[in-house]
């Protein structure tokens, strides 16, 4: 694959009746981010959570991933070098179009998405795919809105399918409550196993952040 190959669709109408003031927070908030510079989860440079899922040992064959909230593209461009077919969504249009431009100039075929990861219906991402990859997607989204992320993976997941995961924890408490409330709940083991029906949590990984976070991989069944 010599070219990049990317589509964008229109972004998420915020105007829309299904999406609610706590998920017009979360676009504000994010969107806030790449306008004041470089997002703090962006950070160029591809974790090796994931580099050890695609090059290490007993690494994972080549087939289709899905990113979501691909940011800048970072992981997506990687996963494309390594002979993966990729698509990758992100809400925000700014990190939608720096993610295009970094693909084009790495000549990475990646098939960019602008979107929302909760409503995978309403994107060109049917699927099947092999891996999905977030990070700190999913901790992000408003609870309500969590099972429909879930349902979407679920749906277009392949037998045995991975999900790689990283996501903040809850907040402790006496801790300032963060920009959108949603946020201070983070993820749970123990929700990933209530909301991914049909997978199984193989690992759980503390991350080596100052702050809670954690590395979670779960498997679709066959």
């Amino acid at each position: 694959m010599d070219h990049p190959i990317t589509t964008q669709k229109p972004g998420p109408d915020l105007t829309s009746p299904q999406r609610d003031q706590e998920e017009e927070s979360v676009h504000r908030a994010l969107e806030g981010y790449y306008h004041a510079g470089k997002p703090p989860w962006d950070t160029g440079v591809t974790p090796p959570e994931l580099v050890a899922l695609v090059e290490g040992h007993g690494a994972l064959p080549p087939g289709r991933a899905l990113e979501l909230g691909c940011g800048t593209g970072t992981n997506a461009i990687y996963l494309a070098r390594h002979g993966w077919e990729v698509a990758a969504v992100d809400l925000i249009d700014r990190a939608v179009d720096q993610a295009r431009e970094k693909a084009e100039a790495a000549g990475a075929a990646v098939r960019l998405l602008h979107g929302d990861a909760t409503r995978l219906d309403e994107l060109d991402a049917p699927g099947p795919f092999d891996l999905f990859f977030d990070l700190s997607c999913y901790c992000g989204i408003p609870l309500h809105r969590r099972d429909a992320y879930a349902a979407g993976l679920t749906h277009r997941a392949a037998p045995g399918a991975r999900l790689l995961m990283f996501g903040y924890g809850p907040e402790p408490l006496g801790n300032p409550i963060p920009e959108v409330t949603s946020w201070a709940a983070g993820v749970t083991a123990d929700e990933l196993r209530a909301r991914f029906a049909g997978w199984e949590l193989l690992d759980v990984t503390p991350g080596t952040n100052s702050v809670p976070t954690f590395w979670f991989t779960l498997r679709r069944d066959a």
